[in-house]
């Protein structure tokens, strides 16, 4: 039975300034099992990359706390990949993948034994030695996941990671997330405005009300694993959809 991997107590954030103060988050609290993948919705302004902010390390929160591995003696290893993929344009596919290695003093030789996996995971064989002024979005995007994985994170944080890219990318782009999820197992808290997405993807989809955010729906999605993109066109994925875009405030 998966553990607890991330526990987020009573939490809330304040953006201070001169003119006011603006309350993004308002005593959140959820738990993510281990292995475990947790999409969030809200409207836009509702705190949901305030949260993983808060979750990389990249923001203190005002009150509350986030445990990420209770119980590990190290420090846990957190990914985060962003809309933009990210990438240093005077380095390679191979560069780009293997930088996290690289910070942690790992072998040139497991760094690309390693790397090489990851590029045959995420279908970029030959173009190992491209840079990124030379691949498309999606592509791109290919190379910040497999930068992301690679070194093994506890916890993965995507922010609306196909947001830039076309609606056909962005669902050959789910696919492929989907199909890497399920070859690695990864907990994974992703950020996205698609429905259809976060049900495709996800075990659970948390949604947020407009600011500040609260949780205003915690939906288990029913769909066994390993999931078959064809679910998108079925009567019960319809339903569930309906009941996200009513909690978000979408309908009526």
């Amino acid at each position: 039975m998966p553990g607890t991997l991330l526990q987020v107590k009573n939490l809330s954030v304040i953006y201070n300034s001169e003119n006011n103060d603006l309350l993004a988050i308002d005593n959140l609290s959820f738990n993510v099992a281990e292995q475990e993948f947790v999409c969030v919705l809200g409207p836009s302004g509702s705190g949901k990359t305030t949260l993983l902010r808060v979750l990389a390390g990249l923001l203190h929160p005002t009150q509350g706390e986030v445990i990420i591995s209770p119980g590990c003696e190290r420090k846990p290893r957190v990914g985060l990949v962003f809309q933009q993929a990210n990438l240093m344009p005077w380095r390679t596919v191979l560069q780009n993948i293997t930088l996290p290695l690289e910070l942690q003093g790992v072998g040139e030789a497991e760094r690309m034994e390693r790397a090489h996996e990851w590029v045959e995971l995420v279908g970029l064989q030959g173009f190992e030695h491209s840079l990124p002024r030379d691949l498309s979005g999606g592509m791109a995007q290919r190379v910040a996941l497999a930068r992301a994985f690679i070194e093994d994170p506890d916890l993965l944080l995507l922010d609306e990671p196909f947001g830039a890219l076309d609606a056909l990318t962005r669902e050959r782009m789910g696919d492929e997330l989907l199909r890497l999820w399920q070859a690695r197992r990864k907990t994974v808290l992703m950020v996205t405005h698609s429905i259809s997405e976060s049900l495709l993807l996800s075990d659970r989809v948390l949604v947020f009300t407009p600011r500040p955010g609260r949780l205003n729906l915690d939906l288990d999605v029913p769909f066994e694993r390993p999931r078959d993109v064809e679910i998108r066109y079925t009567t019960r994925f319809g339903t569930l959809a309906r009941s996200l875009r009513e909690a978000i405030g979408m309908e009526g």
